[in-house]
């Protein structure tokens, strides 16, 4: 499967964050899938380049609205590339190419990544994909969602989304989800 992980750019080498989500794409490279990611720093270069570690392939979604904001080029795990020039064509790439999504903890822009798929999910007329948002800060976040605007959200599409306190297991539901 093509699997899709946001999360934040914020965590660097050697910090837990980083090393969660380096662990996460060495995990599911090891499972055979193959890994998409916003293509430059923090979780989306420790997915990468666990998911090397593993030998599994490496797609990194990039944009020049990002490069020219950031100063930043796609990280060198990558190995395919997919060069857009606004960021909604970067994001609407990972969410339209993929077979599962997995959230890792991030800010304003993982929370708009998840936003768009979990919608895009309740229109389309598709087998729905798993959307799976790892870790205490979302569980919290998606809880007082429910509880505050719950009847806004039916209880389906409540459902659409998979919430998880870890890594480990975020790649269980994968590696046991029928397709």
């Amino acid at each position: 499967m093509k699997i899709t992980v946001f999360g934040g750019a914020v965590p660097k080498p050697g910090e837990t964050a980083y090393e969660e989500a380096r662990q996460l794409g060495f995990l599911l490279g090891s499972a055979g899938h193959t890994l998409m990611t916003g293509g430059y720093i923090g979780v989306m270069e420790a997915v990468s380049k666990g998911a090397h570690e593993a030998g599994a392939h490496v797609i990194g979604s990039t944009c020049e609205e990002i490069e020219v904001w950031r100063d930043s080029k796609a990280n060198e795990w990558v190995k395919e590339e997919w060069k857009f020039q606004t960021l909604r064509e970067r994001m609407y790439a990972l969410i339209d190419e993929c077979d599962a999504a997995i959230a890792m903890p991030g800010g304003v822009g993982t929370l708009a990544e998840l936003a768009v798929l979990w919608n895009q999910e309740i229109i389309s007329k598709n087998h729905p994909r798993p959307l799976i948002l790892v870790g205490k800060g979302w569980v919290e976040t998606i809880k007082i969602l429910f509880s505050s605007l719950g009847s806004y959200i039916s209880e389906h599409d409540q459902n659409r989304v998979i919430l998880v306190e870890n890594i480990r297991e975020a790649v269980t539901v994968i590696n046991q989800y029928k397709f």
